[in-house]
């Protein structure tokens, strides 16, 4: 089983726009949180065998991990990055 990490961003529209970074190309919308994930489930599923049928190797995110960067500017200064110390590690 491959584990994959997928990110959802609210669309200022409604509903919700998710993205499996390790998966090019792979991206889903739903009207809700929950139907967005359900899209993007069935999207990882395609994308998955179409890689199998052309005999090309399924990437996983079993390595990585996740976290947040939040990044400070002002007028005339230079960026300042802090990450958060919520970081989540994949299983």
């Amino acid at each position: 089983m491959n584990l994959f990490n997928a990110i959802f961003r609210a669309e200022p529209e409604g509903g919700y726009t998710a993205i499996v970074p390790s998966l090019p190309g792979c991206v889903s919308y739903g009207k809700t949180l929950s139907e967005a994930r359900r899209m993007i489930e069935e999207a990882i599923g395609a994308y998955i065998a179409s890689l199998r049928k052309h005999q090309e190797p399924v990437p996983s995110d079993d390595l990585s991990f996740v976290t947040s960067i939040q990044i400070q500017t002002r007028k005339g200064s230079a960026a300042r990055v802090y990450a958060t110390k919520t970081a989540v590690k994949a299983a």
